[in-house]
């Protein structure tokens, strides 16, 4: 057994520790090959190497809750616990193969979340996903869009996404508003080169049985048989995010994609996809599933860069 000592420091141990030691001992449950005891300021932990290392980043997770929520419950300790045990799918699995791509390279669920997210969209006919870049949400949506188009489960796909600038000028780039927003669309068409032959894929937008439009072009239709994606959605409007919910017609399946950190609508102007899953919450058949930058599936750096935004800029964009 290795010992660790983690020192709770500025928190009123009450506050922390919770009545009768409550939050030390819901976390103590969820590890019972280790030992968790409170001395003081301090928390010593005696146990294996992996249980430590786990005990001790939901530890300072939960330290940082307490400095921006003021407050520690057992619920918040059951929530970091699930959080720090989100288990990678092992590469060698052939569990969660969504496709196979171009080169005959599977296109599978990497994360439990992302696992969630392909039954969500199973059991529900419109469903938001919501997280942090490179977690996978628009890969994995786009996946589950062609699985459904190859098998004839749908008659067409329907990809937009807002033409809201992120710190760029559209104005200055040449064409029409289609044009102009096609480049930011470019993580799209990666995944579409991804998942289908070139020839295949350009039959398919040069018949719009692929359709990849801006959010504008959605106005007064009606999507009916078909996979509609809307990604980037924490920069649509309240008004553009009820016309495009309202567009969707028999035999047809939505996700909406976003990450509520990184809205780029102006100051006095609120997120139509924050406000969406605030009123849709309880609506039956519509699924809400969160990813986390536990998810992330890029280099393993870009979780540690998520992390530590979040610590410095906890209301960064919360309109």
């Amino acid at each position: 057994m290795i010992e660790k000592t983690i020192t709770i420091d500025n928190i009123p141990l009450i506050d922390f520790l919770g009545v009768e030691n409550k939050n030390v001992n819901e976390l103590a449950s969820a590890f019972p090959r280790s030992r968790i005891i409170s001395r003081g300021n301090e928390i010593l932990v005696k146990g294996e190497s992996n249980d430590l290392v786990q005990i001790t980043d939901i530890l300072n997770a939960l330290m940082d809750h307490f400095h921006q929520y003021g407050r520690v419950t057992p619920e918040n300790v059951k929530g970091y616990v699930a959080q720090e045990r989100q288990e990678f799918i092992p590469e060698e699995s052939s569990e969660g193969i969504l496709l196979y791509g171009t080169r005959g390279t599977p296109i599978k669920m990497k994360t439990v979340n992302q696992q969630k997210l392909v039954q969500s969209v199973q059991q529900n006919d419109l469903v938001f996903a919501i997280g942090p870049a490179g977690t996978g949400k628009t890969y994995i949506s786009v996946a589950l869009a062609v699985k459904a188009l190859k098998s004839k489960a749908v008659k067409k796909i329907i990809i937009t996404r807002p033409a809201v600038e992120a710190g760029e000028n559209l104005g200055f780039l040449p064409g029409d508003l289609k044009e102009k927003i096609d480049p930011y669309l470019r993580p799209i068409y990666d995944a579409l080169n991804d998942m289908l032959p070139f020839e295949k894929l350009r039959f398919y937008m040069e018949r719009e049985i692929i359709e990849i439009a801006p959010l504008a072009y959605m106005r007064g239709r009606t999507l009916n048989n078909a996979f509609i994606l809307l990604d980037e959605a924490q920069n649509t409007t309240p008004m553009q995010m009820k016309m495009f919910l309202t567009r969707m017609g028999p035999d047809s399946k939505m996700i909406v994609t976003g990450d509520t950190t990184q809205i780029d609508l102006p100051a006095n102007q609120r997120s139509g996809l924050k406000e969406s899953v605030r009123i849709l919450n309880e609506v039956k058949g519509i699924g809400i599933v969160q990813l986390t930058e536990k998810d992330v599936v890029r280099h393993k750096l870009v979780r540690d860069i998520i992390e530590a935004y979040g610590k410095n800029h906890p209301e960064s964009h919360s309109k």
